[in-house]
Formats: structure tokens, C-alpha cells, sequence
């Protein structure tokens, strides 16, 4: 399955202390959250981050893959930059920025400590799901297992939001996800098709045996 990338607007924190100086925490991803991104109704399920690939997790900001990024999880050990642990609720990280040395670290910490910033986003790929109603217009898509988290960002308009900035990222986001439903609606199609030949060939067996 293709990438694909969630941002809301989660209640993100900026914290200073002795251990991990001045870092954000939040919630990048949270379960049975009701999620509509113009063409479905998505929740992510309980569960769905168990086995996850976290080995190697960026922090970036508005995905932008051409910064140096903020922090880093590797292997989610304790020498990394970013912590990320899956709770009940979701996935909870604590970001340590370097906010003495990097302008970009103290810039976002002063935007996130004002409130300026208030939205994350994760880019991932998806390992399993299930859709119900897929005929109908806003189909129902339960997001069960999720193979790869690719980086987490702190972004400047949360829940794909339109503005020139964005607007390329945007149109992408949407291209990707009408290929996801259209994907699913063509594997709906391919097995009522072939439930209905099942059927067909049993009622044909049926009359035959009743000649």
C-alpha cells in the first residue's frame, strides 16, 4: 500500500525540565478517533501499532523531508532525541529539541509554547483495514494494522487545511487517498463478482438437481 499522511489538532505541549530540557509532547496518533478526510469516515483501531516498524522515526515540521530534522528515534532507545510509546489512547512522543543550538528547535518551541502551533501530523503506510459501506458515498474505513511509521511533524494547518503553501502537499494527499478508495472499492467489486458467480453456479446446480 501507498504512504499516506493524518494531521489534526492534538493538544501539544511545551515542557522544560532538568532530564530532557526544553521539549513538546502530544499525540500523533489516537485511537477510535472519528477522522473524515473528504471522501471516507476513518477511525484507527486499538491494536492497530502492534508490530509497528518504529526503528528509525524523524521529526520534522509541515513534512518537510528537506530540513535537517528536529529529533530522531532510533530503535526507540534511550539515546534517541524522540521518544514515541503506544499507550491505550494512541501513541504519545516527547520530542527533546536542542533549542540552545538549532534556531529551527527554538523557533518551533516558542510557536508551540504560544500556541501558534497546534497540529501533528504522521506520514505511514498502512498494513491492514476494513471498509464497510463502500457503495455508499462516505464509506466506513477501520484502519486495523499499520506497517510503518515513517516521521511525525508538527504542522502549521492541521486536517489538510488549504492554503498556497500547502496547496501541492494537499492535492497530493488527496490523490493518494482517492487511489486508496479507489483500491478498496475495485477489491469490493472483484469479490461480489465473484460471490455472485458462487451463487449463480449453485442455484443452477440446484435446479438441475431438482429436474
Amino acid at each position: 500500500m501507498s504512504m499516506e499522511i493524518r494531521a489534526f489538532s492534538f493538544d501539544i505541549r511545551a515542557e522544560q525540565n532538568e532530564q530532557h530540557g526544553n521539549h513538546i509532547t502530544g499525540v500523533p496518533i489516537v485511537f477510535n478517533q472519528h477522522y473524515d478526510n473528504g471522501f471516507w469516515d476513518e477511525t484507527i483501531a486499538p491494536g492497530a501499532l502492534d508490530g509497528t516498524d518504529l526503528k528509525d522515526v524523524r521529526f520534522l515540521v509541515n513534512h518537510n523531508v528537506d530540513m535537517i530534522p528536529l529529533a530522531r528515534s532510533r530503535n526507540n532507545n534511550s539515546n534517541s532525541t524522540m521518544q514515541m510509546t503506544v499507550e491505550q489512547d494512541g501513541m504519545h512522543i516527547r520530542v527533546d529539541l536542542d533549542t540552545e543550538r538549532n534556531s529551527e528547535a527554538r523557533s518551533l518551541y516558542s510557536a508551540v509554547e504560544r500556541g501558534d502551533i497546534s497540529g501533528m501530523s504522521f506520514m505511514f503506510r498502512v498494513d491492514s483495514d476494513t471498509w464497510e459501506d463502500l457503495e455508499s458515498e462516505k464509506p466506513r474505513r477501520t484502519i486495523t494494522g499499520i506497517s510503518k511509521v515513517f516521521e511525525v511533524s508538527a504542522v502549521t494547518w492541521p486536517a489538510y487545511e488549504q492554503t498556497s503553501l500547502e496547496a501541492r502537499s494537499h492535492a497530493k494527499a488527496l490523490e493518494s487517498a482517492a487511489s486508496v478508495l479507489e483500491s478498496a472499492r475495485d477489491v469490493y467489486r472483484r469479490n461480489k463478482e465473484r460471490e455472485d458467480r458462487i451463487k449463480e453456479t449453485l442455484r443452477r446446480l440446484e435446479e438441475n438437481r431438482n429436474v
